[in-house]
């Protein structure tokens, strides 16, 4: 292995925040690459070269000098990494002056290598749980068997089901490069709290999370479980977050697939949930089953059929947008009348009388639950 300057850089400056000598690192070249004396970086290290060749501490006297170009007295040492020798550490001055420091100069370097490996490594395996996030829910072009064995690897089960939940930030009119960082920065808080925790940043707008997910027949468990995760994973990253966000988990679904399609209805609730002004900063497809289904759902000759009864109820008289409002607040608040009329800040009277407005411009019965169900899904077929 190789010390970077940075890092050896960074040994001589906290050694000789501590010591009143000069410092020196250098590389399994014997070239010095950091130094209290930096004009001397670059130059061939002679005391460090019999280092590497003999494999232990070398004292070099003001009398050995002499015939050791450029050399200057002082006590250099090896400096292992995983058991093997990546460079050597050196002090300058009087061997019998600085031995004292020799051995707990080594021990202080060598803990700052170790601590930069395992750092190094940490960070090599969530490039490399990204990554596989990434592909998993693009779907690039790598082959099932090789994702199977990626997840393998990782430990990730995927014959249980999962689901992906996407943080969302900023607007459409944001600038990338402050979504990103928003991203970023909330990536960052995630992984502090569970360093495990497979995520990716999928665009400057989105960062996906891949989470097992305990399936319940229940449709209200599943909400109940949805809601609750959602909320904690919120409570985490609203204090790094400075743009407006949403997070939206999707369906939980087992295998390769199912974790792009959960992908695909999180993003999808994120558009419903829009749709619908959810008030609070998360949503779950469990809570918008229904419509979220119904996006792109391909009903051939029946979608028109569905489309048709609201398609009434559009045009550009203003009393259309002003019914189409009410119905979908209607819809929103369960065909609650006392909620719809406080939502639509407007008197019950003026309710009932926009209800059989819509009822008369439809065709259907408001009271009827066939009829009810057409418009609600021509509604959502719709374009919003």
């Amino acid at each position: 292995m190789m010390i970077a300057p940075e890092l050896a850089q960074e040994i001589v400056e906290r050694a000789m925040q501590v010591l009143p000598l000069n410092v020196n690192v250098m590389d399994a070249r014997g070239i010095i690459i950091a130094s209290g004396t930096p004009e001397r970086i670059g130059d061939l290290h002679a005391g460090a070269q019999m280092v590497l060749a003999r494999g232990a501490a070398v004292e070099i006297d003001h009398a050995a000098t002499s015939s050791l170009p450029g050399a200057r007295a002082g006590i250099n040492l090896p400096l292992y990494g995983r058991g093997e020798i990546c460079g050597v550490v050196g002090i300058t001055g009087t061997p019998d002056e600085v031995r004292q420091f020799g051995q707990l100069l080594r021990i202080t370097a060598e803990m700052i290598i170790e601590q930069a490996l395992l750092t190094g490594e940490l960070q090599r395996e969530r490039r490399y749980r990204e990554e596989f996030v990434f592909q998993l829910l693009k779907r690039t072009g790598v082959s099932q068997e090789s994702m199977a064995a990626w997840a393998a690897r990782l430990g990730i089960d995927l014959s249980q089901p999962h689901t992906v939940t996407v943080l969302h930030v900023g607007a459409d009119d944001t600038e990338p490069d402050r979504q990103l960082l928003d991203l970023q920065r909330a990536q960052g808080e995630l992984l502090n709290r569970w360093e495990d925790l497979p995520t990716a940043v999928l665009s400057p707008c989105e960062l996906a999370i891949l989470e097992p997910f305990e399936r319940s027949e229940h449709p209200a468990e599943c909400a109940r479980q949805a809601l609750l995760r959602l909320s904690e994973l919120n409570a985490l990253v609203e204090q790094r977050l400075e743009l407006d966000y949403m997070l939206t988990s999707g369906v939980a679904l087992p295998g390769i697939a199912g974790a792009s399609a959960s992908y695909q209805s999180a993003a999808t609730t994120f558009a419903i949930a829009r749709q619908r002004g959810v008030k609070r900063p998360y949503a779950s497809f469990y809570e918008h089953t229904l419509p979220v289904l119904l996006v792109d759902l391909d009903l051939g000759w029946k979608k028109e059929q569905f489309l048709a009864p609201f398609a009434r109820l559009t045009g550009d008289d203003p009393k259309s947008v002003v019914l189409i409002r009410t119905l979908r607040a209607w819809f929103a608040n369960n065909r609650h009348p006392t909620l719809t009329a406080k939502a639509l800040h407007i008197h019950r009277n003026t309710l009932d009388y926009r209800l059989q407005k819509i009822g008369e411009m439809t065709g259907m019965n408001l009271d009827a639950i066939d009829d009810t169900l057409l418009l609600y899904i021509g509604m959502h077929l719709s374009a919003p």
